[in-house]
C-alpha cells in the first residue's frame, strides 16, 4: 500500500483541495485508483488534519463532479471525443463497441453498476453521454445514488482504521470484494422489481383490452 501512504502525506499537507482534486482526476480516468483516494482521505481526517464529515461531503462532490465533467463531454462532442489522444487512451474504438454492447443489454442500469468496477466507470459515463440515450438528470441520480454507497464506506473506513494500518489494509482489501458483491445484489433487486412491473403493467394492459 505504498500509494496510500504517499497520499496521505500528500493530502496531509494539502488538505481537502488535494483530495477533491485527485478525485476529479480519477474521474478523467487517471491511473489513480478512486477507492484508495478516498481512503487516504478519510486517513487524514483520523489522523487529526480535518474532519471526516467535512471530508465526505468534499469526496462526494469531487467524485460527482469529475463523472458528471465525462458524461457531458461525451454528450457535447459525441463520438468525436474519440479523436482525443487524452481519450484514446482510454476509451479505444473496440472498448466503445464493447460499452456500447453492454447498453444495449443492460440500458441505463450500467451507470449504476459502473461505480462498482473500476476501470470501467470513465469508459461507460464518455459512452452514456455520446449516446444520448440518457439525460443528464437521469445519468446523476444513478451515479449519485451508487456512489452514496461506495463513498461513505472508503472514507470513514480510512477515518477509523486511520491508526492500524494492517487492520485498515484488510479491509480496503475485504470492502473491494464485498463493494462488487454488494452492486450485484443491488442489480439483481432492480432487475427483480422491474420484471414484477413489467408484468403487472402487462396484466392491467391485459384486463384493459
Amino acid at each position: 500500500m505504498d500509494l496510500l501512504e504517499r497520499l496521505v502525506t500528500l493530502f496531509a499537507e494539502n488538505g481537502y483541495a488535494a483530495v477533491f482534486i485527485a478525485l476529479l482526476l480519477c474521474g478523467a480516468g487517471a491511473p489513480l485508483p478512486e477507492d484508495i483516494t478516498l481512503v487516504a482521505g478519510g486517513v487524514i481526517t483520523g489522523l487529526g488534519y480535518g474532519n471526516v464529515h467535512i471530508m465526505f461531503a468534499v469526496s462526494m462532490v469531487g467524485v460527482l463532479l469529475g463523472d458528471a465533467g465525462m458524461f457531458l463531454l461525451g454528450h457535447h462532442y459525441g463520438a468525436r471525443i474519440l479523436q482525443w489522444r487524452v481519450v484514446a487512451r482510454v476509451l479505444t474504438p473496440e472498448r466503445y463497441a464493447k460499452v456500447q454492447e453492454k447498453f444495449e443489454r443492460y440500458g441505463n442500469r450500467l451507470m449504476f453498476i459502473a461505480r462498482f468496477l473500476p476501470g470501467m466507470r470513465t469508459a461507460v459515463y464518455i459512452t452514456a453521454g455520446t449516446t444520448h440515450r440518457v439525460s443528464f438528470l437521469r445519468f446523476f441520480l444513478l451515479d449519485g445514488f451508487a456512489a452514496l454507497i461506495s463513498v461513505p464506506i472508503w472514507v470513514y473506513l480510512g477515518y477509523f482504521g486511520a491508526n492500524n494500518h494492517e487492520w485498515l489494509v484488510m479491509w480496503i482489501r475485504r470492502g473491494q470484494s464485498s463493494l462488487w458483491a454488494l452492486g450485484g445484489i443491488i442489480l439483481v433487486v432492480v432487475l427483480v422489481l422491474w420484471w414484477r412491473h413489467r408484468r403487472r403493467v402487462a396484466r392491467e394492459a391485459g384486463r384493459e383490452s
